[in-house]
């Protein structure tokens, strides 16, 4: 499968990377992510999409307004910085059987580049670039320029939000409009 092709929900998984208490705030641009991871948590809970959160140990619990909009399973607690060096998490990719990973949270140069270039090309990866943050822009921007010329696919909230409904007119669109507006 190319890296070209648009995403599916049936083969795809959203991952949450460290959107922790007393990571958060100190993140440039911390309330756009929040937002941004909002619409795609609202996106998995309207089409079924699961989802895997991280949090990185002794840093707190995943900030409350997040960390509700996921029903289950509870976060994945780690050491490592590349999540699939934490068994639970590569377990539980294993478990739900998807071969695309849309991955957001933080920081970008870190757990998420780590994860991303390491889960690559055994599974297709989106980033969500809008989704993704570093307590420096510019960590941000070596981050998603070193991952897009590893092959790995960079994307937005809204590029996720519309490729995975498809159409508008369903009633998925329609709950997903008071997210998107």
């Amino acid at each position: 499968m190319s890296d070209n092709q648009l995403i599916t929900g049936v083969e795809s998984l959203l991952v949450i990377i460290d959107m922790q208490e007393r990571l958060v705030p100190a993140m440039a641009e911390a309330e756009r992510l929040t937002a941004n991871m909002k619409r795609l948590l609202g996106l998995a809970a309207v089409i079924g999409l699961p989802v895997i959160v991280t949090e990185q140990e002794k840093l707190g619990p995943t900030v409350r307004e997040i960390g509700e909009k996921v029903a289950s399973p509870k976060p994945i607690s780690k050491s490592t910085f590349d999540c699939f060096l934490t068994e639970a998490f590569a377990a539980r990719v294993e478990e739900t059987a998807r071969n695309t990973l849309i991955i957001a949270g933080i920081e970008a140069h870190i757990c998420v580049a780590q994860t991303a270039l390491s889960g690559h090309p055994r599974f297709r990866i989106h980033v969500v670039a809008d989704a993704v943050a570093s307590r420096s822009p510019a960590n941000v921007s070596v981050a998603l320029d070193r991952m897009r010329a590893a092959g790995i696919t960079i994307t937005s909230t809204e590029m996720v939000i519309y490729e995975l409904l498809r159409k508008a007119g369903t009633a998925e669109f329609k709950a997903m409009l008071p997210l998107i507006k």
